[in-house]
């Protein structure tokens, strides 16, 4: 060891800060390529109940309250790093260099943890967990009992495994007689007896700082895929004298990774099914949970009620005793208290409490519906404001528009806001009764307390209380079919009713020359 020129030994570096109540850090490992997914999308930002795959697994690990959270990243770096920073500003994030393998990942985030630590004149010690970002159910209650294990035993490493029915193709746990790990087998290297075991390694763990660093020095790439391998670890730390311990568990959905997109979906599944018996267990009742799907992100009520295919997505809000579906999506909407929404797709709208909605309407974003309103069959509406008790009842369009309180849009209505460049808004009063057919020609507003007739074109102001009318004299064009259209169907059937007129009026039309009948020939 050199010595200090002062004549000093240097001072040690102090232990990094213990404020926090978890392990000293998790590393989360996010650097591969993913090519068994096929897509231009890296393999971690694939979506699953509403979230990306590494957003799942950031969750997990920020709820350890670790002192440091390092993402290590390689593959599409920009896109993937600028996706962490925003689930989690504090994370750190690490580039994998050129030398592959996960030893190596852990490596360089050990490597970049000390030098942050140092700046402060501390050093990474304690507990260090390792998980992935494409590993989604894995919860905190999981991981928590790994780092207490591990820090109970006193290990130098604990290793999360899983009991599988079919473990084949995986590396099998070896154990001693003590329960310790003795060694990790790789399936094609196992002999018989060694895989009818069923516990496998889920390649999770959990070490103590100063062991995994050491440890990883001495890893290297001496083998058939030329990479550094983390399991090494294991074998070094355990002839360093070191107990290597494993935590067990039987939910493999827990340990599960999504490679392809295969796997991805039965991950999906599972996660759905798990929140969907979540919130049946909180007081929701879900009439079909197999054709129900509902994000991680989503909030529901006690006593809401949830009908067969209905997706719930994003930030979708909705409270007690509201009943949704079936066959409704709704996205970042937010359902008031007994509000009934059916046969219908919602986006970033809100649906005010005892308001109705469906079946088959359409609600883009902006849509504020009233309390006890109504947006009927086969509607539209976008960024429209719509009072309580107001009714939107069917077969119509509202955009960019105010609707008043108590307001009564009739069937058919629609307000035409786009003049091929710019929208416009319509302004509906309050008690405003509008007669079917009626076009809003924006930018118009209609006073509190109008009405309109039927067919009326709505191109100017309508003071409140006044009747809006669009009147033309009508004209029938007499025999203008068989004229224009020979020997069409419609030519005959014309033919055929004023034959049948004729005929009539024939047969109720006496001779104006017949005598009287007498009294004889009554």
């Amino acid at each position: 060891m050199n010595a200090d020129p002062t004549g000093q030994s240097a001072p040690a570096p102090e232990r990094q800060d213990a404020r926090h109540s978890g392990p000293a850090a998790v590393i989360v490992l996010a650097a591969g390529a993913g090519t068994r997914m096929k897509s231009r999308t890296p393999k971690i930002l694939h979506p699953l109940g509403g979230r990306s795959m590494i957003a799942h697994a950031l969750d997990a690990a920020r709820a350890l309250a670790p002192g440091r959270l390092a993402v290590v990243v390689r593959h599409e770096r920009d896109r993937v790093a600028e996706h962490i920073a925003a689930l989690d500003p504090d994370a750190l994030i690490v580039d994998q260099d050129d030398t592959p393998g996960t030893g190596r990942a852990v490596e360089v985030a050990v490597d970049a943890l000390d030098a942050a630590l140092a700046a402060e004149g501390a050093e990474l010690a304690g507990t260090v967990v390792v998980t992935y970002g494409d590993v989604p159910l894995l919860t905190p209650g999981l991981l928590g009992e790994l780092v207490a294990a591990h820090e109970a035993g006193g290990n130098a490493v604990t290793v999360l495994t899983a009991v599988l029915e079919d473990a084949t193709d995986y590396g099998r746990i070896l154990r001693g007689e003590d329960g310790s790990v003795t060694a990790i087998r790789e399936h094609k290297d196992a002999d018989e007896a060694e895989r009818r075991i069923r516990e496998v390694n889920s390649g999770i763990y959990a070490f103590d700082a100063a062991v995994l660093r050491s440890a990883l020095h001495e890893v290297t790439t001496e083998n058939a895929q030329g990479e550094k391998y983390l399991t090494d670890v294991l074998a070094i730390a355990r002839a360093a004298g070191g107990r290597v311990a494993a935590l067990s568990t039987e939910d493999r959905w827990q340990v599960e990774g999504a490679n392809d997109r295969v796997q991805l979906q039965a991950l999906a599944a599972e996660h759905n099914r798990r929140t969907v018996e979540a919130w049946m267990r909180a007081g929701v009742t879900v009439v079909d949970p197999a054709t129900t799907w509902i994000d991680s992100t989503v909030r529901l009520a006690e006593d809401v009620t949830v009908k067969p295919n209905t997706q719930l997505h994003g930030a979708t809000v909705v409270e007690r005793d509201a009943v949704i579906g079936p066959d409704t999506t709704l996205t970042d909407v937010v359902v008031g208290e007994g509000a009934t929404v059916k046969r219908t797709d919602g986006t970033k709208a809100e649906i005010g409490p005892g308001a109705t909605v469906g079946p088959f309407t359409y609600l883009r974003p902006g849509t504020r519906l009233g309390a006890d309103g109504k947006i009927g069959a086969f509607y539209e509406t976008k960024n429209a404001v719509i009072g309580a008790g107001a009714k939107l009842s069917h077969l119509g369009y509202v955009g960019d528009a105010e609707v008043g309180e108590g307001t009564n849009i009739g069937c058919g209505n629609i307000t035409a806001n786009y003049d091929g460049v710019k929208k416009h808004r319509t302004v509906i009063g309050a008690h405003v009764r509008t007669a079917s057919n009626t076009v809003f020609v924006a930018p118009v507003s209609v006073g509190d307390g109008a009405y309109t007739g039927a067919g009326a074109i709505v191109r100017k102001d309508v003071p409140a209380g006044a009747l809006a009318l669009s009147i033309a004299p009508q004209r029938n064009a007499e025999g203008w079919t068989e004229a224009n259209r020979p020997g069409s169907p419609s030519a005959e059937a014309a033919a055929h009713a004023r034959a049948a007129v004729a005929r009539a009026a024939a047969e109720n039309q006496a001779p104006a020359d017949s005598p009287a009948p007498t009294e004889e020939g009554k």
